[in-house]
């Protein structure tokens, strides 16, 4: 499960380079993963998920257990 974030799915999508004289070649846009660890306190344990910074926002606003619930319902093994 390399480069995708494990919370939003988030994965590398491919572009173009352009140069000053406009050839364009192939790239990949990479997402911004970070590899966390949270205090998860309803197991009292930690939980390290790769998540991409967006996942990071979306985990302060609704909370680590929300976000993991919902992870476990779509079927991830946390």
């Amino acid at each position: 499960m390399a480069r995708v974030c494990q919370v939003t799915g988030k994965k590398p999508i491919v572009g173009h380079s352009v140069s000053h004289s406009n050839i364009k070649t192939k790239r990949r846009f990479l997402p911004n993963l970070q590899k966390k660890r949270f205090f998860f306190a309803e197991e009292d344990r930690w939980v390290t998920l790769k998540v991409s910074t967006d996942a990071l926002r979306t985990i302060n606003k609704n909370g680590l257990a929300t976000v993991i619930k919902e992870m476990r319902a779509q079927g991830s093994k946390i």
